[in-house]
């Protein structure tokens, strides 16, 4: 599973999902990518078993770029403990995804493969999410712009 190797604090506010993704919001790598619509949290389980799905698909050909990182630990406490006595400890790391985000890229194979890939890896995830090329992604980040 993705985690980091070290952090500087072990436990973490919640914090907040509102707005689009400043960043990550293009496909820089790929020619193909999965955009996530929706705000959420997104486990390394989760991230894993996308991964999985895409690169057994593609039989190994081809290149997948996994753009997001679970770097946010998120603590629970036991079942059926009593309220106080202190946060939980960290049980498992998510990724912070906004709307726009590009989560994953692939490239090196044909279209059909690549969306059908990526169709895959969406249905590991929890959030709704749309399959963008480069080149239509640009030209939408672009319009908007201006």
């Amino acid at each position: 599973m993705l985690m980091p190797k070290r952090v500087k604090y072990r436990k973490q506010f919640r914090g907040t999902m509102s707005g689009k993704a400043l960043r990550g919001n293009r496909i820089n790598y790929g020619d193909y990518g999965l955009i996530s619509l929706e705000p959420a949290w997104i486990t390394s389980n989760q991230i894993e078993a996308a991964r999985v799905a895409m690169t057994r698909y593609i039989k190994r050909g081809g290149q997948v770029w996994i753009k997001i990182f679970p770097d946010k630990p998120v603590t629970a406490k036991p079942a059926e403990t009593r309220m106080g006595s202190g946060k939980g400890s960290p049980e498992y790391w998510v990724a912070v995804v906004k709307p726009g985000r590009v989560m994953f890229e692939i490239a090196g194979v044909t279209e059909d493969i690549a969306k059908e890939a990526l169709r895959l890896a969406m249905h590991k995830l929890p959030v709704k999410c749309r399959i963008a090329s480069r080149a239509e992604l640009d030209a939408e980040l672009d319009a908007a712009e201006q």
